[in-house]
């Protein structure tokens, strides 16, 4: 049982790089199709489901990520080598896989223009930005942990890849009025560059973002987590899985104007 925790991380892992395995594969390509009898024929496959499947298994990923946690404080199993894991297995999940999502609709907005033939590789490059700031923003917080019990100092890299890994879910699943804002905004170049640059920023600013757990489980430390989980369930029944990017929003806000406690001592664990 004591492996337990490490062996989610690694299904976080696992699932990481089917995401991005899936992410890869979503784009019209040609498929030869034979029959009996007759000369072959080319016809387009679209990959928009690969996208859709990629961003299942970037979910998944974040709910292996917080069972390992969850599982370590249960057996109360505690190390090195566990925290290290779990953020080599965050990088990869929710840094490059995410990475892999803004790539693809950079593509699809730059083939979109009229100078799609003259389009450089590298006006896609800076979606991997994420997957660098990620990098450092983990880094960080290896060495850092003891100042982070009772928040964050930085955005969670899980909580970039949800929010990231939900903008093929809300293509797929979204009301007509709901994606059809949303894609005017994942086909613009312009925005997809800024949405790179504030949630780079936001992985290594000094602001303390909130814990989904409360340092106290009284009103005036737990009232943040209540208003976001309620706002969120609210926003779900409403607009769907467009509520995820509202609640990541909320969730900025919110650890803006909260001020934190003094740092209450509890266990380092192996969760972000």
């Amino acid at each position: 049982m004591k492996h337990l925790p490490n062996l989610l991380t690694l299904a976080n892992l696992m699932c990481g790089c089917i995401a991005i395995a899936y992410i890869f594969s979503a784009q019209p390509y040609l498929s030869m199709n034979v029959q009996s009898g007759t000369l072959p024929t080319w016809q387009w496959v679209y990959g928009a489901q690969q996208l859709y499947l990629g961003s299942i298994f970037i979910g998944i990923a974040a709910i292996c990520d917080m069972l390992d946690g969850l599982t370590a404080r249960a057996l109360k199993v505690f190390s090195p080598i566990g925290k290290d894991l779990d953020s080599l297995a965050d990088l990869i999940s929710f840094g490059v896989a995410p990475s892999a999502i803004i790539f693809k609709f950079l593509w699809d907005a730059n083939m979109g223009e009229k100078n799609a033939m003259d389009v450089n590789m590298l006006a896609m490059a800076p979606a991997f930005l994420i997957a660098c700031f990620a990098a450092l923003r983990l880094a960080k917080f290896n060495i850092t942990a003891s100042a982070q019990r009772s928040y964050f100092i930085g955005m969670p890299v899980p909580a970039v890849g949800v929010v990231v890994g939900s903008f093929p879910l809300i293509m797929w699943y979204s009301s007509p009025g709901v994606h059809k804002i949303f894609a005017m905004m994942v086909q613009s170049k312009w925005a997809l560059y800024l949405i790179v640059a504030i949630l780079c920023w936001l992985m290594v600013s000094g602001v303390k973002f909130i814990k989904m757990v409360p340092a106290k489980m009284d009103m005036a430390h737990a009232w943040p987590q209540l208003v976001l989980v309620l706002f969120s369930v609210a926003a779900f029944f409403m607009v769907s899985v467009a509520a995820i990017p509202l609640a990541f929003v909320l969730y900025v806000v919110l650890s803006f104007i909260y001020k934190q406690p003094d740092t209450i001592e509890q266990p380092i664990t192996n969760t972000f």
